[in-house]
């Protein structure tokens, strides 16, 4: 199917149970680019999605509180199969008031605990941002954080490269916390592209795209406007992908590069390659034609 050969996955590891998605769904122009049909309103786009996707990130838990009702409605919407990962909301990740945060960090405790409960939750993402860098203050302030948030399944996604050094990654391993691995451009201060494990339970990956003049620009849309070629995602998917497998037991994907509905169609199509090497295994739905992916050897 591509140019390259396929790499077949080593067989002395046990299997890694992966899934693929994408940040956020709930985007009108993905409806013209053909991914959803045209009309669908945002509230109906979840079934939809979940034909071709088993997991989502949810972006909109960065902006307000997650509410139990609210997480219960949307989670009804797909399968009990189906996964969330969501965002640390914003208000303890880059407008975090000194004299309120503690306050806040017990409230998306209780607002994301119904997801916990009912096992749907494979991980909270906390992200910060770029100038988030490792001085003491932001040091303690991170480790207060996550002391506050003890018992949530919970990915670290840095954006300064500070935070790239062997005390952080071994003090995530001691709390089995999970570092997420990013694919951005290569841009001085950026965190890299690492293959790093932290939590042998689960990897993270997060696919930004490459759009350096985006990245530069300081607009959001302009950042996340690339598509991905075939020859880079199989690049990923025989390279970094693989190579964590072998680290993990489940492993997450997701591509942020939504602007114009990429995001789905590459997802698709790293999917597909994962399925090619073996590392996923295609299956159909009793609900619907759609094919979709689960992992293999589940």
């Amino acid at each position: 199917m591509y140019a390259q050969t396929a790499k077949k996955p080593d067989s002395s590891h046990p299997a890694c149970r992966l899934r693929v998605g994408t940040s956020g769904y709930s985007y009108a122009e993905w409806a013209d680019a053909g991914f959803y049909p045209a009309g669908t309103p945002a509230g109906r786009m979840l079934p939809v999605y979940a034909r071709f996707f088993c997991i989502v990130e949810l972006n909109y838990t960065w902006y307000q509180m997650p509410k139990p009702q609210a997480l219960e409605r949307l989670a009804s919407q797909a399968s009990p199969n189906f996964r969330f990962t969501a965002k640390l909301t914003r208000s303890l990740t880059h407008e975090v008031e000194p004299a309120q945060w503690c306050g806040e960090a017990s409230r998306y405790r209780d607002g994301i605990s119904v997801l916990i409960q009912s096992g749907q939750l494979m991980a909270v993402l906390a992200q910060f941002p770029p100038n988030f860098d490792r001085v003491l203050k932001n040091r303690r302030f991170l480790a207060a954080l996550l002391d506050e948030l003890d018992g949530i399944p919970l990915a670290m996604e840095f954006r300064h490269r500070s935070w790239a050094h062997d005390r952080v990654f071994a003090e995530l391993e001691r709390r089995k916390i999970t570092m997420v691995t990013v694919d951005t451009p290569s841009l001085p201060g950026l965190f890299p592209s690492l293959d790093v494990v932290t939590n042998p339970e689960l990897f993270y990956i997060r696919f930004h795209g490459r759009n350096e003049r985006g990245w530069r620009s300081g607009s959001m849309q302009k950042q996340f406007d690339y598509h991905y070629t075939d020859e880079q995602l199989f690049e990923l998917a025989n390279g970094l992908v693989a190579k964590m497998t072998r680290q993990a037991r489940e492993g997450v994907m997701f591509f942020n590069n939504h602007v114009r509905g990429q995001a789905a169609e590459n997802a698709r199509t790293l999917i597909s390659m994962l399925v090619e090497i073996g590392l996923m295994e295609k299956i159909t739905t009793t609900k619907t034609t759609q094919p979709w992916t689960a992992p293999l050897f589940t």
